[in-house]
């Protein structure tokens, strides 16, 4: 019996489930989750009925004011939260539908078309 290579006797894949566009946006938003500090804000922020101030979230997660701005600039820039000026203070909020867009990303297409019917 010939030698086969490893090529030749696995199971080929049945079909890729990202777009190579599904990748970027799943590879940013990822990055931006990839810290316990961001995964602990957008915990805060599913919870809360308005949006944050960043003055609440430095008790809470035990952080100077510098380092939680910081995150919240990745989390924002990534299309998690929203920010909105009031004065001179930052107050944040989940963006509609964001994390369940993370959810259907990781789950592929098969999640997208069962909403849909």
């Amino acid at each position: 019996m010939p030698p086969r290579s490893l090529i030749d006797c696995c199971s080929p894949l049945v079909r890729p489930t990202l777009t190579a566009a599904q990748a970027v946006e799943l590879e940013r938003l990822f990055k931006a989750v990839a810290d316990r500090h961001r995964v602990q804000i957008l915990n805060l922020l599913v919870g809360a009925e308005d949006a944050v101030c960043v003055c609440k979230l430095m008790p809470a997660l035990g952080l100077a004011q510098p380092t939680v701005s910081y995150h919240l600039k990745l989390l924002v820039d990534a299309g998690l939260l929203e920010r909105e000026r009031r004065g001179r203070f930052s107050y944040y909020r989940l963006v509609a539908g964001a994390l369940d867009r993370l959810g259907e990303l990781v789950c592929g297409p098969a999640v997208v078309s069962d909403r849909a019917a």
